[in-house]
């Protein structure tokens, strides 16, 4: 990757970035520098060297004939934050899609289907000389339980299901766009602010403004899509702030902005203290819930789309809920001796 005018990463970088990804997705782990570090979704977890090819090939062996379809790929530098200070990786490209391929072997313990089925993905990737250095995966491994019938626990309150690019197909950054640098990366920040300013009693103590009327929310897993500031209150923000009451931003892994389209990810902090969260009681437990989050603002600079990548899994195993593990046990594949509990 290179840094072009204006600090952002030139076509060239990230034409060479969707490249390597492609050639990723297709078994060429050399992509993956010798050192490359790997911060993924659950179950992988946190990979290093060797290991670090590990996703894509546990999901090459479930999807021989998988194919990478991105539908939005943003690049430029990743823009500080003072939560999470340090160097950085820097400059970087985030993309959000879905591997598509014959679902043929078990993935992560989840039963075949032996038909077309679709791994919905929120990443971000540090390349350097054409190397793969650091990467940031968050794959909705619920999308799949929910889209292939075995989802063990309480529906979503969203709609499930495959998430479509975004209004207008303009998605594919391939070229740094004309435009004020960070613009649309300073107005999320400014709405999570507005959202942050929560009184833990009203709604309306959280600034709406900025999000555009009719606005899409496109979430994974547990959370589902919804549209406008009525569904989005009814079926996430309610349910949410009721199970969590407490939860607050607690520091970005990336902040690109690219045009009229942002990306920020990192980790909400929150206490399950509150109501169910897909029916599963209070249990009182400090939890992390890693997310990605992509913006498009409309021709007023007001957001119309958002696409939630989150690892639902991974919030849920820190519950006491081993997901993947009912789903072995309803396959004939149960626990046969105690242990630690989740």
């Amino acid at each position: 990757m290179t840094a072009g005018e204006g600090n952002q990463l030139d076509g060239a970088g990230r034409r060479a970035a969707r490249d390597g990804l492609d050639r990723l997705t297709r078994g060429d782990v050399d992509v993956l520098a010798a050192d490359a570090a790997v911060d993924a979704a659950h179950p992988f977890g946190r990979l290093a060297g060797a290991e670090a090819a590990a996703p894509w090939q546990a999901l090459r062996r479930a999807f021989p004939d998988v194919e990478r379809r991105d539908t939005v790929f943003l690049g430029g530098p990743n823009h500080p934050d003072d939560r999470m200070p340090g160097a950085r990786p820097s400059p970087v490209v985030a993309t959000i899609g879905s591997y598509v391929g014959t679902f043929r072997e078990p993935f992560v313990g989840i039963p075949p289907t032996h038909g077309v089925a679709a791994l919905t993905y929120g990443e971000a990737h540090h390349i350097v000389d054409g190397r793969v250095r650091a990467s940031w995966l968050v794959w909705d491994v619920a999308g799949l339980l929910l889209q292939t019938g075995r989802w063990p626990l309480a529906r979503c309150l969203g709609a499930p299901g495959h998430w479509p690019g975004p209004r207008g197909a303009n998605g594919l950054r391939m070229d740094p766009g004309a435009g004020e640098e960070g613009a649309s990366l300073r107005a999320v920040l400014a709405m999570h602010d507005a959202l942050h300013a929560f009184d833990g009693k009203t709604l309306g103590s959280m600034d709406m403004s900025a999000w555009a009327e009719g606005f899409s929310y496109w979430a994974a897993g547990g959370i589902g899509a919804c549209r406008g500031v009525d569904g989005f209150r009814a079926h996430h923000q309610i349910p949410f702030l009721t199970a969590f009451p407490d939860r607050v931003g607690a520091g970005h892994f990336i902040r690109v902005s690219d045009g009229p389209y942002a990306a920020t990810g990192g980790d909400v902090a929150l206490t399950h203290t509150g109501g169910e969260f897909l029916g599963v009681g209070p249990t009182g437990r400090k939890l992390r819930f890693r997310v990605m989050d992509f913006y498009r603002f409309d021709g007023d600079g007001r957001i119309a789309e958002n696409w939630l990548p989150n690892d639902t899994l991974g919030l849920l195993m820190q519950m006491g809920v081993d997901v993947l593990g009912r789903v072995a046990h309803h396959e004939g594949r149960p626990r046969m001796a105690l242990g630690a509990a989740p």
